[in-house]
Order: structure tokens, then sequence, then C-alpha cells
């Protein structure tokens, strides 16, 4: 496809002005987020349109998207222009459901810090935090407790509360 040279950004320019690594947006190219042409020079030149695509890719990461599936969300949308207001909206509603679990994750975080920073950690029966004798590491690695997990009947509580339950 020919696109005039003064359409184009080179990738030094696209890096600055998104606040992304070149390393980073030659990955991103990698994984089909990002298309390039060449320079007769041999180098690589994004379409200015890219730069939204950047901020798309980076807005759906810190929402908590990974690339695999930032990939599918944009292979609708079209590669060789801006996307128009109603291409972006087609995507408005995975990003909805995906803000309403941010949403209600942080809330349970944000209760569960003023329960614990309330309780002083002086009772270790009511504390949400105090896992005594890594009873849970049988439920696998990280926050299982924070996840979701619920503890069974052959798992001692041992001073373990579920958060949410007093």
């Amino acid at each position: 496809m020919n696109v005039r040279e003064d359409e184009l950004l080179s990738i030094g320019k696209i890096a600055q002005r998104s606040g992304v690594n070149a390393s980073a947006l030659r990955y991103y190219e990698s994984l089909g987020l990002l298309e390039s042409v060449r320079s007769q020079t041999g180098h690589r030149r994004y379409r200015r349109s890219s730069l939204r695509r950047v901020a798309y890719i980076l807005f759906a990461q810190r929402l908590g998207f990974q690339l695999e599936e930032i990939a599918e969300q944009l292979n609708g949308l079209p590669k060789h222009h801006a996307p128009t207001g109603e291409e972006w909206s087609s995507l408005s509603q995975l990003w909805v459901s995906r803000v309403d679990e941010r949403i209600a994750e942080l809330t349970h975080l944000r209760k569960s810090l003023d329960n614990c920073i309330g309780c002083g950690c002086l009772s270790m029966k009511v504390c949400n935090v105090f896992n005594r004798a890594d009873c849970i590491a049988v439920k696998g690695a990280g926050p299982r407790v924070w996840l979701g997990d619920r503890l069974t009947a052959a798992e001692p509580e041992d001073g373990i509360q579920t958060p949410g339950k007093t």
C-alpha cells in the first residue's frame, strides 16, 4: 500500500510520543498489534494512527487484558487508518465488563484494608491477612484467599479469616 512519507512516523518518534520503548513497539509488531512499512532505507515507519493503537494497548493492559486478548480485539479494527467512533465502540462492552470487575476487586481490597487497619492485628482470629503455618499454600501460588479460594473442611482455619467474613 502506498503511503506518503509525511504520513509516517519513525519508530523513535512513535516511541517518544507514546512513551513506549522501541523494543516494545517491535514486539507489538511481532504479535500483529501494530503494522509498519519500510522506508527506502529499510527503516520502520508507522502510520500516525498507530499512536491510537499504542494508547489502546496501554490502557487495555492497565485493565488487565493480556496481549493475546488485545490482539484479538484489534483484529476487527482497521490497520491503515484511525478507527471511527463506531469502530471503537464495538470494543466498549469488553471494557465495561473488565472495568466493573476491577472496581469490584478494588472495592473489596479497600474494605479489607480498612478492616485490617481497624483490628490492629491484635486478634489473630479476625485478621484477614494472617496465615499461621502457611496452611493455604496447598491452594497454590499467590494470594489465594484474596482471589476467592475458600478453605475446605480439611484445612484448619488456624487464625485465617476469609475476606469479607467476620
